[in-house]
């Protein structure tokens, strides 16, 4: 069992270093020169360029979730914003209601469509930035998550006992596990340093 435990920790870890880990480094980094045994010893890559495309791969598997969905919402916008709009409709309104009545604040209104539409150009264009290894796509999706994660999955609003917690809770839960993925990449991009180019010194002539 802990030969078991130990071959699935190795793939998650391994999968894990090409989505977040890898495009951090950046072409010029020396951190990636100084790892560079760890890396192809851990991922069984035979070449850089070999693991570059798998990061660049993983970056679209993860931002695909984001970009199809704003695809989809794009689509069926219409004039009202639609199906995306009336289902967020009373979510909202229900948790204006709770701000309003836990802490006195009274949010302002807002149009429906006009929040669909942001959350369209978040996604799209955050996911976009993200594939290219950009932190301000990070940023975009990170802000995203901020603002529709409260509001569509709402379990607050439910008993314990009542089913829609349980699936709310769990729809919940998940997405902060994507914010939290989003906020490691940006402090890892923010954090490694990079590479200085070098100077040339020059030559003292010899007489």
């Amino acid at each position: 069992s802990n030969l078991v435990s130990l071959i699935f920790n190795f793939r998650w870890r391994s999968l894990f270093s090409l989505v977040f880990v890898l495009p951090l480094t950046g072409k010029n980094n020396t951190t990636l020169n100084s790892t560079q045994p760890y890396f192809l010893s851990l991922l069984s890559l035979s070449t850089i360029s070999t693991m570059a495309f798998a990061s660049f791969l993983g970056r679209v598997l993860f931002a695909s979730v984001f970009i199809l969905s704003a695809y989809q919402e794009f689509n069926d916008y219409g004039v009202d914003g639609g199906p995306a709009a009336k289902a967020i409709r009373p979510k909202f309104d229900a948790f204006i209601n709770k701000v309003d009545s836990h802490a006195g604040f009274q949010l302002p209104e807002i149009d429906i469509k006009f929040l669909v539409a942001g959350a369209i150009a978040l996604k799209g264009f955050g996911g976009i930035f993200f594939i290219l290894g950009s932190s301000l796509g990070a940023t975009l999706l990170l802000l995203h998550q901020v603002i529709t994660t409260p509001i569509l999955y709402d379990f607050y609003n439910y008993d314990h006992e009542d089913k829609e917690y349980i699936q709310l809770f769990i729809k919940f839960t998940q997405n902060m596990a994507l914010f939290g993925a989003l906020l490691f990449f940006i402090g890892m991009k923010n954090s490694i340093p990079r590479r200085q180019p070098k100077k040339k010194v020059p030559k003292t002539k010899t007489y």
